[in-house]
């Protein structure tokens, strides 16, 4: 399988999925003009890499920014990776945020609650 990039403008993120390695990042900030669209090739790579993935999968988020929009896509995403849990898949979430930002962490702690697979929310 493919490698998914889709580089960073000044409103939406890094894409940066290694299906080797298993490593899915996703940096910057996300306000899109339209996060359907802009996040539409992720759940198609991610619904297809799901049925056959690297044995230990982790989602590394670096997001300082996300707007209505966006938090839905991030939903859909960890729900996805969640599903992937929930059927026995090896699969985690580190949550990079800004020590500084304290709303980040809030909303960092909101998307764990959501999922069940094991989620680390960490400071820089």
């Amino acid at each position: 399988m493919d490698s998914l990039r889709i580089e960073a403008t000044s409103c939406s993120p890094l894409i940066d999925f290694d299906p080797a390695a298993g490593l899915l990042r996703i940096e910057g900030e996300s306000y899109p003009e339209n996060s359907f669209d802009f996040y539409a090739p992720v759940f198609s790579w991610l619904e297809d890499y799901l049925k056959d993935p690297a044995p230990a999968v982790v989602l590394d988020i670096g997001l300082s920014y996300l707007n209505t929009s966006s938090i839905k896509c991030m939903i859909d995403v960890l729900e996805m990776l969640d599903g992937a849990h929930q059927k026995g898949q090896t699969v985690s979430v580190r949550w990079h945020y800004d020590s500084d930002n304290d709303r980040a962490l809030d909303m960092a702690e909101e998307f764990a609650e959501d999922v069940s697979l094991p989620f680390e929310i960490l400071a820089h």
